[in-house]
């Protein structure tokens, strides 16, 4: 392609620093980029326009720089670079961001990691949601000095670069999380190491034996656990160049083989590992941090000890109060002896009994049983206790809130609130950091309100229910069974047209009706911002009110969760019904106090909502908002395409963890931007917005058959 004429050149760099306003002047950098070739110069232009977006003194250094760069930096390089000077401006300001710049050395020393590395905000999602398929507690990735794990946190650095291609990069990354997990998941972190070292001598030589004798019983774990991964990860480690695994070491991975899932296996090697030296650590090893693992997990035994004997009597309460109304006797909360549960795992599910009968444990209790059992290697009978009344405090072991209103008025906003990228579509990457966002319990509104709009809808929420109590019972017709309640016409007719042909007859013949498990978990995205104010509101709250008198019938688990905020720094997200709150009186007061509030800025409402919506298990997991309007935001770019880009954004993000988003809308201009936000099936608008509560009912349906 044939370069751009000067003349073009000056238009696209005076555009770009608006120098009817900055006075910029373009000749000097005209020259420079003019003897270029137009790939050369499309590539720089487009990262001055991007820049730009930002900050222009950034852009403008930025392109003053970059032909001398290009000797000496490739491409993938500059435009780390780039990003980086912007995330820095983000961070600190125009000052430290045109260091950057100036400092360009500086980033050339660093310049692998930055071409070929993985970074932690580009990895955190995918690896997130690949540590959600694993077995054991929950673990939360995050940004850290080194890669080890406290029992409950994973940390790895911001740059990982010790592969060649970016694309070994982030496999070794992957590779860590899983080594990381195993230490979770295979006792590492159950062992008293205080104990363990104490009759060494130099308790760091003893460390770095056990943790030699951990990692070769972790590897043998992997293989037999996730064995297409720990392919990939020994191939890691002969790109790398790890060196071979010394002979008396590879005795040990021998003895340890037999039993490699109990840690308490290593103990009585300890002392001949002691006395050699250590192996060097394979690449995709992590760093074992006892104290970090003491402190969290000592924490964790006392905090999940009390918080199982109190879940197990609420269980043993409901058990027994449900066994004494079906027997007609007397309910069982008047029982003197606290209960005791018996806990069996099968494979990766728990099964609990009490009195000789089982009982479902939900979801909590599970992850519990779970938790404690890595931590003590079985559940521990005084756990299985229920405990008596008065005997915990719950709220001793809760996490205390500040006050939202009194943070939002003082200097650190970011204090204990949750930070979510955004995405600047000018500049085609992440904000990282950006958006600053809290969680709040929504104010009741009138106890009586639930109950009026019943009463005042009551044919409409007959039907509704009627309606639902039928898609309980819905069966879904399978076809091209080999056994079954009808014949399948389909089929026989192909059957024997391959039969005629000479072919072997499919014994695919029948159809029979199978009622589908209901594995669902849906999310509703309530628009509480101002533009809501009047019957928007009302409709909306009616709605939820309809929904949630279905629902109950249904079975299905739900969460309501309401969104404002007002510019980046204060995002809210209001708690109206979580998925494990009952749709109680509580739950109903806060539907009727759902109230217009400021803005709609849905990007991060999107990001943290996604984000509690994954952490619970089910199949299918739906994200549904309703909203009067597209997003928005208080005197701030966030208004127009840049909302709009980050919303979509958002969207992608969830769709690529498994959920799926709709949105249900009552804006006629709606048609304008949700098909590019949400794809042109996953919205709908209505016209009329009497007939919400009847619509989401109907879109429901839908949705979840």
């Amino acid at each position: 392609m044939i370069p751009y004429t000067p003349e073009q050149l000056t238009l696209r760099l005076e555009t770009a620093f608006d120098v009817e306003f900055t006075f910029h002047k373009v000749d000097h950098l005209v020259d420079i980029l003019a003897p270029l070739d137009r790939d050369t110069q499309d590539f720089i232009l487009g990262w001055v326009e991007r820049i730009a977006s930002t900050n222009i003194q950034i852009s403008y250094e930025f392109t003053r720089r970059v032909v001398e760069a290009l000797d000496r930096l490739d491409h993938r390089v500059i435009e780390a670079w780039a990003v980086h000077a912007m995330d820095t401006y983000d961070r600190v300001g125009l000052r430290p961001a045109l260091e950057v710049l100036f400092k360009v050395d500086d980033f050339l020393a660093h310049a692998h990691a930055h071409a070929a590395g993985a970074f932690f905000d580009e990895v955190k999602t995918v690896l997130s949601n690949f540590l959600c398929g694993l077995s054991g507690r929950r673990l939360e990735l995050k940004q850290g000095e080194q890669v080890y794990t406290d029992s409950e946190r994973m940390f790895l650095p911001n740059v990982s670069a010790s592969m060649e291609s970016e694309a070994d990069n982030f496999l070794l990354c992957k590779a860590q999380v899983a080594f990381m997990w195993a230490q979770t998941r295979f006792g590492s972190c159950r062992v008293d190491f205080e104990t363990a070292f104490a009759r060494f001598a130099d308790s760091a030589r003893a460390l770095a034996a056990f943790q030699a004798l951990d990692n070769l019983r972790l590897e043998i774990c992997l293989a037999r656990e996730l064995p297409g991964l720990w392919r990939d990860m020994q191939m890691l480690s002969e790109r790398h160049g790890d060196a071979t695994m010394p002979g008396e070491w590879q005795a040990f991975a021998q003895i340890l083989n037999d039993n490699p899932a109990a840690p308490e296996s290593m103990l009585p090697l300890l002392d001949q590992a002691y006395a050699l030296e250590p192996p060097m650590p394979r690449v995709y090893h992590a760093a074992l941090n006892p104290q970090a693992v003491a402190e969290t997990r000592d924490a964790r035994m006392a905090r999940e000890k009390m918080l199982l004997r109190v879940k197990l009597a609420e269980l043993a309460k409901e058990h027994r109060q449900e066994s004494a109304r079906q027997a007609s006797e007397k309910p069982a909360g008047e029982q003197e002896q606290a209960p005791k549960f018996e806990a069996r795992q099968d494979g990766q599910a728990w099964e609990l009994t009490l009195d000789d009968q089982p009982i479902a444990p939900p979801e909590d209790v599970k992850q519990l049983l779970t938790s404690v059992s890595l931590d003590w290697g079985d559940i521990p009978p005084e756990m299985l206790t229920a405990a008596g009344d008065g005997e915990y405090d719950p709220a001793l072991y809760e996490e205390k809130e500040k006050n939202p209103d009194d943070v939002w008025q003082g200097t650190y906003h970011e204090e204990g609130a949750h930070l979510y990228p955004e995405w600047d579509f000018a500049r085609r990457h992440y904000r990282k950091n950006w958006c600053v966002l809290r969680e709040i319990d929504l104010k009741p509104g009138e106890a009586a309100y639930v109950a009026d709009v019943i009463d005042r809808h009551h044919g409409l929420v007959k039907h509704l229910r009627r309606t639902f109590e039928a898609m309980r019972d819905e069966s879904k017709l399978l076809k091209r069974q080999v056994q079954g309640d009808d014949v399948d016409i389909d089929a026989l007719v192909e059957a024997l047209a391959d039969s005629m042909d000479g072919r072997e007859m499919s014994e695919q013949l029948f159809m029979h009706r199978h009622r589908a498990d209901r594995s669902l978990a849906v999310m509703f995205m309530v628009d509480m911002s101002g533009s809501t104010r009047g019957w928007i509101n009302d409709a909306e709250r009616e709605a939820l009110v309809m929904l949630c008198e279905s629902l109950e019938t249904l079975g299905d688990r739900y969460a309501i969760y309401g969104f404002s905020g007002q510019t980046r720094k204060r995002c809210e997200i209001f708690r109206i019904k979580t998925f494990d709150q009952p749709y109680d009186e509580e739950t109903k007061a806060r539907i009727a106090g759902i109230a217009p509030q400021d803005y709609t800025r849905m990007g991060a409402a999107i990001r943290h909502l996604s984000k509690l919506l994954n952490e619970v298990e089910a199949r299918t997991k739906l994200l549904i908002t309703l909203s009067d309007g597209k997003p928005d935001d208080y005197f701030d770019i966030y208004r127009g395409q840049y909302g709009i880009e980050d919303t979509r954004q958002a969207l992608f993000e969830a769709r690529r963890s498994g959920i799926h988003p709709f949105c249900i809308t009552i804006d006629r201009e709606g048609k304008a931007y949700l098909p590019h936000m949400y794809g042109h099936a996953n919205w709908v608008e209505i016209d009329e917005v009497r007939k919400l509560p009847l619509k989401v009912a109907d879109i429901y349906r839908r949705l979840t058959t």
